[in-house]
């Protein structure tokens, strides 16, 4: 599937090819502090499936919990988290919430649930507000 996206202020846009079965969250603590929630979503690409069409983004590198470091990459201007690559460059973990089509991206499967927030299995019965209220 052919995805486009990029920051919240539009300094940073790129696009992509990626398998859109290849969705999932991530429970790890990580990604919690990163996005600044409960849990992201991401999907991959191929790097060669990868192209950087305006700006340069900002990298921060981070070890994890098993020693292999993670580039994250952010928009210098807005903070938005876009994309993370590992030690082999092989793949870019994109974040789902900056693609234009992530309403068509729906997850599969979900990881480092030992590090899940108690209250993220089951949302469905709390209020609902088509905006905020």
């Amino acid at each position: 599937m052919h995805v486009t996206g990029g920051c919240h202020c539009g300094a940073i846009a790129y696009e992509a090819e990626i398998d859109p079965e290849r969705v999932s969250i991530c429970h790890c603590t990580d990604c919690q502090r990163l996005t600044g929630t409960a849990y992201r979503v991401s999907t991959v690409a191929r790097q060669e499936d990868f192209r950087l069409l305006r700006g340069t983004p900002k990298t921060y590198v981070k070890h994890g919990e098993s020693g292999a470091y993670s580039r994250q990459f952010f928009c210098p201007d807005c903070g938005s988290h876009l994309y993370r690559m590992g030690e082999d460059n092989a793949f870019v973990g994109i974040r789902v919430g900056t693609i234009n089509e992530r309403a068509e991206l729906s997850p599969r499967k979900q990881i480092w649930c030992r590090s899940a927030l108690p209250w993220t299995g089951n949302i469905e019965a709390l209020p609902r507000f088509e905006t905020e209220s």
